[in-house]
């Protein structure tokens, strides 16, 4: 597993948040009032949408992967959002990156809708390679930073968090985050730990939960009904974490 960034000297004063649905971020938006960068702060042609001010104490950079130009949908799954991570990182060479959004819970993890989980590793589960050596690159498994303090102060939970392309999921991707004890299922955070590992720069992952992905429920269903309502639960819960991270290094979080 990779190991998570800990600079125990270094307060967290540039945060950069990468949000990948307009929806999820538009609440924090408003709240926050950032406005934004014109010109476009990321390398094109990447459609990256970029958000950008002080907050909190805080140098806040919001990063959302766009439009794609075929469909005109967010640019969801692990693709876009590590290449938006890539070119964050380069651009603002943040102290923290967050991956917050949206994502599907376990009810055999203990989760609800509404939970907002904080990762305490990220993995994915529809990377299978079973070649030696290519299987653990295929799980892809990061630590992300540790946050006991954060966590029982806001009273998140706690949990892996593993991505993959699609919304739903096969046997075997149900079999392998079973294996490892997933408690949330999503689509970037492992690519943007990745991307956070290259730079050694300290990752964190903020979720919260929309759908039970082992409910008896249709997951598109289930996910489109509580969007509105968990994009504001991250709304209330993401500030609170700026918060408490500000002036902070990374060992006392």
């Amino acid at each position: 597993m990779g190991d998570a960034v800990e600079n125990s000297q270094t307060p967290i004063q540039r945060v950069v948040v990468l949000i990948a649905m307009e929806a999820e971020a538009k609440p924090l938006l408003e709240l926050l009032g950032l406005q934004q960068d014109k010109p476009q702060a990321l390398a094109g042609p990447a459609p990256a949408q970029t958000f950008s001010g002080s907050a909190y104490g805080l140098d806040l950079h919001i990063v959302c992967n766009g439009k794609c130009r075929v469909h005109g949908v967010d640019q969801v799954g692990t693709v876009p959002a590590a290449l938006t991570a890539y070119l964050a990182l380069e651009a603002f060479k943040p102290d923290l990156i967050i991956s917050a959004g949206t994502a599907g819970g376990f009810k055999a993890q203990g989760g609800a809708v509404g939970d907002v989980y904080v990762g305490s590793s990220v993995m994915n589960h529809d990377r299978r390679i079973p070649i030696p050596g290519f299987d653990a690159y295929g799980i892809g498994a990061y630590d992300a930073v540790r946050t006991p303090k954060l966590a029982s102060e806001l009273s998140l939970k706690d949990g892996i968090v593993s991505s993959g392309n699609s919304l739903g999921y096969s046997k075997e991707d149900m079999e392998l985050m079973v294996q490892h004890g997933v408690a949330v299922k999503e689509m970037e955070a492992a690519a943007i730990a990745w991307a956070a590992h290259l730079f050694a720069t300290p990752f964190l992952a903020l979720k919260a939960i929309t759908d039970i992905v082992d409910g008896d429920k249709p997951t598109n269903e289930e996910f489109l009904a509580n969007l509105s309502a968990a994009a504001y639960s991250l709304q209330e819960k993401l500030p609170l974490v700026l918060q408490f991270v500000a002036g902070k290094s990374v060992s006392e979080l």
